[in-house]
């Protein structure tokens, strides 16, 4: 069976980058990762709150009365603040 004929590589052409260097990116302050944390621990609070304060129709705190169902929305809407601070936390 004949060989196969081995075919010489040429070079790549080196490619230039006609745009600026790109920036890096600045690390996140100091007071980034506690205010994440704070939010973070806030929508666990309120969801936890809501919880125990339930009792029946007659809820203890008004405000979470009237909302209903929503709490969870608001629990986790502030919960979600504090992921997409996780993400951009550098």
């Amino acid at each position: 069976m004949p060989k196969s004929k081995v075919r010489k590589k040429t070079d790549a052409p080196v490619r230039t980058s006609t745009t600026a260097p790109s920036r890096a990116l600045a690390p996140s302050p100091g007071w980034y990762p506690i205010v994440m944390a704070v939010v973070l621990v806030l929508g666990l609070a309120y969801l936890v709150t809501y919880y125990l304060t339930q009792s029946g129709t007659n809820p203890h705190i008004p405000v979470m009365g009237d909302i209903g169902a929503w709490n969870f929305a608001v629990g986790f809407g502030i919960m979600l603040l504090g992921l997409v601070m996780a993400v951009r936390w550098r």
